[in-house]
């Protein structure tokens, strides 16, 4: 760590370079000799990823930032902030802890807060970053979290881990047994020293894998930001076998939506099918990460259009859990009677049918954009249909 960097003068020229050009700064040089201009790169690359991931960085002054990978990997604070207002208490440790992101908002919900990071000039620059933050509840350790639990034997009221999804021999993994460290491989273990556990994993996991690697897994969040998702947060409470609660949430600047449903009840009902009424509902990608099908049609009362279609219908309008559109026409898929349309451009989206929206776009020779949505898609009795209609 060159606290070099943290000159007043270097830290003016990393805040005005933050919208210029990184090549044109590596080939012209900066003129301070106490930091080179690799390591200046390194801060202007790191901070501009903060400025909507980690806003209370980016606008605290003397932030010292890693590469732009460890901003990559970190938990951004809007999902940091949902993980910890899902617990509480007095102890927490992070066994993964790096850019300390998550454990920066634990604080807010514990009165201590132990942060575990193997290395060394990570595990410096974040207790540094601390202090400017104005947090002193946070005990940053150079050490591996589970070597730590080992060691002291103490017992804490949470044990958070983010393992990490760059195995050193495999590459980039999302099976929680190659990540590092192999949260499943040391659960009897960690249980030893509390008995409730939050992992943070891959959006890309199966959830059916991930249930079957760990076990006592109580509730799983899927959490999207901006219907995008981010994180799969896996709550495990020691001793518990009841049914599995998924819960789903989409973040976003107006609102929180959310949709909650039990896993065996998921598996153990079926949708309810009709053709297309008056209104259309695709839901959030949440949702159909969590692989909510048969609990959206029952819970909300909504038709689904066919099982593997994941659209919904519905005669009056509801609040849905994504978005909505009114039906203005159904035709069959037949590229005549829908360029009788007149269409120039139009929002194409593909549910369960065989043609791919760049191949529907050729044919249909349909450009981007409008207030139209096409949706591609096959019904109940196997019919390829299109559903034309304008979003709520």
């Amino acid at each position: 760590m060159n606290k070099e960097i943290l000159n007043i003068d270097i830290q003016t020229f990393i805040t005005n370079s933050l919208d210029k050009n990184i090549t044109s700064i590596i080939l012209k040089g900066t003129s301070f000799s106490s930091v080179n201009t690799k390591e200046i790169i390194e801060q202007i690359e790191a901070k501009n990823k903060c400025e909507y991931k980690l806003p209370t960085w980016f606008q605290t002054k003397n932030i010292y930032y890693p590469n732009k990978l460890n901003i990559e990997q970190t938990s951004s604070e809007i999902t940091a902030s949902y993980k910890s207002k899902l617990i509480y208490g007095e102890h927490i440790i992070d066994l993964t802890g790096g850019f300390g992101v998550d454990c920066y908002y634990f604080s807010k919900q514990f009165k201590q807060v132990v942060h575990c990071e193997l290395d060394m000039h990570l595990s410096k620059l974040v207790s540094y970053n601390y202090k400017q933050l104005g947090v002193n509840s946070i005990d940053t350790k150079n050490i591996d979290g589970i070597q730590f639990l080992s060691t002291n034997n103490k017992l804490f009221d949470w044990i958070y881990a983010d393992p990490s999804r760059r195995h050193d021999t495999k590459g980039k993994v999302f099976f929680l047994n190659d990540c590092l460290p192999n949260i499943p491989e040391h659960l009897n273990n960690l249980f030893k020293y509390t008995k409730n556990i939050m992992i943070k994993s891959s959006p890309l996991l199966d959830i059916s894998i991930g249930i079957n690697e760990l076990k006592f897994v109580k509730t799983i969040h899927v959490v999207a930001v901006n219907n995008e998702v981010k994180e799969l947060i896996w709550i495990l409470e020691k001793g518990f076998t009841n049914e599995i609660e998924i819960k789903t949430v989409n973040l976003t600047k107006n609102k929180d939506v959310h949709f909650d449903f039990f896993l065996e009840v998921e598996k153990n009902q079926e949708s309810l099918y009709s053709k297309p009424l008056t209104y259309l509902y695709e839901p959030n990608a949440a949702i159909l990460k969590a692989g909510a099908f048969n609990s959206t049609s029952n819970l909300l009362n909504v038709f689904k259009l066919q099982k593997h279609s994941h659209l919904y219908t519905s005669k009056n309008l509801i609040d849905f859990p994504g978005r909505r559109f009114k039906i203005d026409a159904i035709l069959p898929y037949n590229t005549k009677e829908i360029k009788t349309l007149g269409l120039k451009k139009a929002n194409v989206t593909t549910r369960n049918f065989p043609d791919s929206v760049e191949i529907i776009r050729k044919k249909l020779a349909l450009k981007d954009g409008g207030d139209v949505y096409l949706f591609f898609t096959t019904d109940f009795e196997l019919n390829k249909i299109v559903i034309v209609s304008t979003k709520i």
